[in-house]
């Protein structure tokens, strides 16, 4: 067994410090203004550090939560016993923060409910530590907070869950696995906010919240003999977020909403940690719904798009920086909301700027050291207000190295951009709203043809083939599809939709599982995909094998 993982997927589990949600006079008196934590943050250290005077306000504000019985961590943080037993370990993983795991960097966008720990607050771990880790007196112990168990948000408006229970392994790896969750709704929906509540909180780690429109979930679940399906490719139909560890239920922020159309189902997939018993999994959604729909659409844009897929993204074995960089230019303007990002084992750090119509840069997000086991979504604290014209410029980078104690090789393999978590991804994700409404249409054609631009621009090189990043591209002949390829194959596809011969694509002949997608490829949004829109699917370089023969026109009465 690979030690270095060990280590790290031991401390992930026996340490983690999410903020669960607390009471509502717990938050009160726990939450501080920014101001008077920027006064205590510039007095010395107390000559003498206790547990109950300096010590426990931080614990039990990040850490009992998830460290109490029912939770997720493995052994409890509630008293003095508790954490003297751990001190040396809890003051190694604070000091080098890994604890709590709050990922973005201060200074890279000012984000909300921020679980970083201030300086001060490290500091006075560590010297509690190196000096004794003296109790103090009893009387200086503040309380002890009160978790809240019940819906943290009030009454859902409805409440739905997994027909079966999952069986969760006692040990071996972790298991990643997606689940149906029959909602079917008589309307469309608009949901604000949804809080899950697993049975088996201590092994689920995370799940993410998809909207299946297309009944694959209903046709794949249980396929295999088990409650649920496996894989990470079956099509989505769009997200509801997610939670992970600890996370807290809240609301979108100015009143935003995201869509449940009418008879979709949810799609839960989730990531489990085996505890060393066997656990049971039966997953419970509440659902908060708004009154209409919101007055700005959330969308969404990546850099570099589509989770890296177009980025030509294969990380030699050794590599320890290998990049892949992109850029979108926004073509309206837009307020973004927050931001994220994904990638899997290998990730190393991921950062993105903008660069505004007068040369000011401004920086979005950053996370330095990237963990697979703790994928947030933050939001803005304020929204950031960019300008039409702004340009993002991202850059992910992977450590395929064997000093990279996440690596899932040992020693290091080559990896190409995939599906399986032992393959690659890479991206940072933006979630905003136009500032006019109207320009909601321009702005998502805008994302559409940064997908073509980057694709182009790779020279049809894809997963497996060349290299985006550190300057340009490298690639070889090794292996995978060229994007002009697979966009070439896809444009054949497109073109024998065209029944009746006339080089454009109507509503009419948009049928089937190529509805949703061709409305996608109808960059100018005239309700037509033409024949320039149709040829601009085989990039820059020319299709793998020759067009199919147009289909002649159908004849009226076959």
């Amino acid at each position: 067994m690979n030690s270095r993982r060990f280590f790290v997927s031991l401390v992930s589990l026996s340490f983690c410090g999410f903020l669960s949600p607390l009471a509502a006079e717990d938050v009160a008196a726990l939450k501080k203004e920014p101001a008077a934590v920027a006064a205590e943050a510039q007095k010395p250290l107390p000559e003498k550090v206790t547990f109950s005077e300096h010590i426990a306000p931080i614990i039990f504000n990040n850490c009992s939560s998830c460290h109490r019985a029912g939770e997720v961590a493995p052994f409890d943080l509630l008293n003095y016993r508790d954490v003297q037993k751990r001190g040396r370990m809890i003051a190694r993983v604070t000091g080098s923060r890994y604890m709590p795991p709050w990922h973005p960097v201060p200074g890279h966008g000012d984000f909300s409910d921020s679980r970083r720990l201030q300086d001060r607050d490290v500091e006075l771990i560590s010297k509690w530590v190196k000096t004794g880790m003296e109790e103090g007196d009893a009387a200086s112990l503040p309380k002890l907070p009160a978790f809240t168990d019940g819906w943290q948000l009030g009454e859902p408006d409805l409440v739905v869950s997994m027909e079966k229970a999952y069986q969760v392994r006692a040990g071996g790896s972790d298991i990643y696995r997606n689940f149906l969750v029959k909602v079917a709704l008589p309307e469309d929906k608009w949901v604000t906010a949804i809080e899950i509540r697993p049975s088996a909180r201590a092994v689920l780690h995370h799940s993410l919240f998809f909207v299946d429109t297309t009944g694959e979930a209903r046709r794949s679940d249980g396929r295999d003999g088990t409650v649920g399906f496996r894989g990470m490719g079956f099509r989505r139909s769009g997200s509801l977020g997610g939670w992970a560890v600890g996370g807290s239920a809240r609301k979108l922020p100015q009143d935003l909403s995201m869509p449940l159309p009418k008879g979709a189902d949810i799609v839960l997939a989730s990531h489990f940690h085996p505890s060393g018993k066997i656990e049971m999994e039966k997953t419970t959604l509440g659902l908060h719904f708004a009154d209409k729909p919101p007055h700005r659409k959330l969308l969404a844009f990546q850099v570099p798009p589509v989770y890296g897929s177009l980025s030509g993204i294969d990380i030699p074995a050794g590599d320890a920086d290998y990049q892949v960089r992109d850029s979108f230019t926004l073509p309206v303007d837009v307020d973004l909301i927050g931001a994220g990002a994904h990638a899997h084992y290998i990730g190393k750090f991921m950062q993105a700027s903008a660069t505004l119509p007068d040369g000011t840069k401004k920086p979005l997000f950053y996370i330095d050291k990237w963990d697979f086991n703790w994928q947030g979504r933050y939001h803005y604290a304020e929204p950031v207000r960019l300008p039409k014209g702004t340009v993002i410029n991202g850059v992910v980078s992977f450590d395929n190295s064997a000093d990279n104690p996440f690596n899932q090789f040992d020693p290091p393999r080559r990896v190409r951009w995939g599906l399986e978590s032992t393959d690659e991804m890479g991206s940072i994700i933006f979630k905003a709203i136009c500032v006019n409404q109207g320009d909601e249409g321009r702005f998502e054609r805008g994302v559409r043809q940064q997908m073509i631009d980057t694709g182009s621009r790779l020279g049809g090189r894809f997963a497996g083939r060349g290299r985006f990043g550190r300057g340009g591209s490298r690639g070889g002949s090794r292996g995978g599809s060229g994007v002009g390829g697979l966009l070439g194959r896809l444009r054949d596809r497109v073109r024998n939709l065209d029944r009746d011969g006339d080089g454009k694509i109507d509503e009419s002949e948009m049928t089937g599982r190529y509805k949703d997608y061709l409305k996608r490829l109808d960059t100018n949004g005239d309700g037509v995909v033409d024949s320039d829109e149709i040829e601009g699917l085989g990039g820059s370089g020319s299709s793998s094998r020759p067009a199919p023969p147009k289909r002649e026109p159908e004849k009226k009465g076959d």
